[in-house]
Formats: structure tokens, sequence, C-alpha cells
């Protein structure tokens, strides 16, 4: 017997809407407000005393410190479905054309600029994309910080227009959040039963025709991670305490990540590894890439964060770019000097943090410009991960090329302050 995952709707779907209060009609009295008078408390959008007219309330998705994929970008995902004639998979909202689009940004007919989601090789995105539209599983590898999962949730986005399907992956990730469990209360009374089951993100997705996500594949337990070779074979999800089965239907597919510093961890079974497409996401090739990068996502978490943004900081973005680079490559950007490598990845990711975290810095306890000053210690941290070695690489890296470095005094004697 098959049976069908219904998906969760809000306890309000079917309420009838309340009708909108009256801007003139009295209300009653309440804390800092007048019995029988308007406030903008009582009347959200209404007439407020002096004829200002008060804003709206914010919705729960305007509050959110970080909104979903689908709901920090749905009016490029809006105007991409609007303008999108070409052959969409079963229960995509986009086409395979669209959803790249999404991703490496673009501009429409219309005029319509669509940001970039992702900087890097197109042939990746390409790829990707069109693995999902496939039968085979997307698996998306790299160094810690590539963006492997800031891919797969825009990813998701873009195709189901649901990013929330996602399994994370720990060294407890027990079995049931990638097949079902159980709601206790209903099992002891009733026995197993269909109300008493409780379906995990993938058993959604498949019941739905979605997109799912297992972040940090490679951290799961391998006997956990072969749960997931009879869903991605068979395309089917066994229930044996009620005789049932969950078949995916289609537009099911499944996005997962992993890093390869953790190969060595839980690495995939070569029967995993054969449902999956493996796409590589790589550092970003060039400085101007990693800048770029840099610049856009600590413009949104800024402005997320009420962070001001000025043209100032590109300066400082460049030297934590350049800095990360030349640690990581273990040679100068001129190529002249060669420098030992630290424990840590540097990544693009840390980088983000590294700048966000100065400009916070700069904001509430300076002039709000990012200076040295505001990123020196973020990168110390970001460096010096065991403080034997790596300090002692730090301080030859300081010494033998950001003193000698033209325009580099200031960062050199802030980088000299914290490290003391």
């Amino acid at each position: 017997m098959t049976v069908s995952v219904d998906s969760t709707t809000s306890a309000t779907a079917n309420q009838p809407t309340p009708a909108p209060t009256s801007a003139a009609t009295p209300t009653p009295a309440s804390a800092g407000g007048s019995a029988g008078g308007s406030t903008a408390e009582s009347v959200p959008g209404g007439a407020v005393p002096g004829g200002a007219v008060a804003a709206p309330a914010p919705t729960p998705v305007e509050q959110a410190l970080r909104p979903h994929a689908e709901h920090a970008f749905a009016a490029e995902l809006a105007a991409l479905a609007a303008q999108d004639d070409r052959p969409r998979p079963r229960r995509w909202k986009l086409s395979p054309w669209a959803v790249a689009t999404y991703l490496l940004g673009g501009t429409l007919p219309d005029g319509t600029v669509i940001t970039p989601k992702y900087v890097g090789p197109r042939r990746i995105v390409e790829v990707a994309v069109t693995t999902l539209a496939t039968d085979r599983a997307l698996l998306l590898l790299g160094v810690p910080g590539t963006a492997k999962t800031w891919v797969s949730e825009h990813l998701a986005a873009a195709v189901s227009g649901d990013s929330t399907l996602l399994v994370q992956g720990t060294a407890g990730t027990p079995e049931e959040a990638i097949r079902y469990g159980w709601n206790y209360a209903q099992l002891l009374a009733h026995g197993p039963s269909r109300d008493a089951l409780v379906p995990s993100p993938v058993m959604r997705a498949m019941a739905e025709g979605m997109t799912a996500r297992v972040e940090e594949l490679t951290r799961i337990p391998a006997d956990v991670q072969d749960t997931l070779i009879t869903i991605l074979s068979e395309k089917t999800l066994p229930i044996p305490e009620l005789g049932q089965e969950v078949q995916a239907v289609g537009g099911f597919n499944l996005i997962a990540t992993a890093n390869d510093r953790d190969r060595g961890v839980n690495d995939l079974s070569s029967a995993l590894r054969r449902r999956f497409n493996t796409v590589v996401l790589p550092l970003p090739a060039s400085a101007d890439a990693e800048v770029d990068i840099v610049s856009r996502r600590v413009d949104q978490i800024g402005r997320s964060l009420d962070l001001p943004a000025g043209p100032e900081g590109i300066d400082e973005i460049r030297r934590v770019v350049t800095v990360f680079r030349e640690l990581r490559d273990g040679v100068t950007t001129d190529g002249r000097t060669k420098v030992k490598s630290p424990s840590g990845t540097l990544s693009t990711a840390e980088a983000i943090s590294v700048v966000t975290n100065g400009l916070a810095l700069a904001t509430h306890f300076g002039d709000g410009v990012l200076r040295p000053g505001d990123v020196a210690a973020g990168i110390l941290g970001a460096v010096v991960r065991d403080p034997a070695a790596d300090r002692v690489i730090w301080q030859e890296y300081l010494e033998a090329v950001v003193r000698e470095r033209d325009g580099w005094k200031d960062f050199y004697r802030a980088c000299r302050e914290v490290s003391a």
C-alpha cells in the first residue's frame, strides 16, 4: 500500500478574515492611549492624530534576521517566473535556464535586474541544475566556506519555491531525521498508525515533489547515511510498521553538501556515492572575484543588522581578501615571496565574517568607516587557530610581507597591537 503525506497547513488557513477596523471607530482605552481615541497601535496603517498615516506593521518575513531565499528574493523569482517561457520539469517553479539565471544573475527583457547569488564558473551551475532535472541526486563538494549551503538553499528556492525541507547533518543525526519518526503520545495511545507518524523533511519532499536538502552529509554516521540508498535508487521509503510506503512523485530530488576536510570522518559508501552526481565548488579564481563576493554578502548581512554601507570599506575588504589568499596559497600576490600557510581554511566565508564584524565595530565604537583597526582582531582570530604554530606563521607574515608593503603601515600597526 502506498501512503500519501499531506503538507502541513496553517491553523488559520480556512478561517474567515476578520473585518478591518475603521480608523474612525472608537477603541477601548489601553496603556498609553486615551479612552475612545484612535491610536497607531490599535489601527495599524490607519489615521493617527494630526492626519498622519501610521506605517503598516512589519510582517514576520520582514522581521526575520535572515529570511529564507524564497522570501528574500521573492521579487526576482516572481519576475523570472513571469517571463520564463521555456520548458519546466514537473513541479518546478522555473525552467532550468531560469534557475541558472537566478543563481548567476542577469537582466531580463523587461529590464529587471537579477542579482548574482553565486560568483563562479557558469558551467558548474548549469551541471548542478541539470542534475536536479534528472533522477540523480546532487552532491555539492568543496572545502569549507565555498558557498555549498548558500548554493543549495538558492537551488531549492528556485526549483521548488521552498528551501526549508532541510536535514542538518551532525555526528548525532538519527535515522528518523531522514526517514520518519513517531508521535509517542499517539503511538502509546493507539499504536502505530498514520496519525502517529511524523514525516521527515525528506519524506515530505518525496510526497510533494519538492527538493530536500541534507547539509554536511559526511558528518552523519555511515549507517544513517545509507538510509538514503533506497530513497535515491528506488524513489520509495518503506514504512514496515504500517505495511506501507511513500513513493516519490515527479519533481522530487535531493541536494547534499559535504566538505573535503570531512572525508576521513564518515566517508560515503560506494553504493551511496553512485547515487549522486558530484559537483565541486572551487575557491574564487581571482582576488577580484573574491572581493566581489565578500562585498555583496557583507552588504546583504549589514542591511539585516542595520549596519551602514559605505564605499570606503572596499579598501579593507580587498586587504582582508589579499591576506587570506596569500596565506592560503603560500605565496604573495606578486609571486616573489613564499609564506607558510596556517592550519585554518581562511575561506571566503571567514573573510565575510571578519569584515562584517569589523563593520559592526566601526559602527558602534568608531565613526562608521571601516578601518584597519576594525578588521585586525578578526583576521588574527581567523589565522591563529593553533596558538603555537599559527602564531609564529602570522608573526613571520607580518614582518616579512605586511611591514614592507606600501600603504599598509596602519594595518601593520593595528595587527601588531592586537597580536601583542
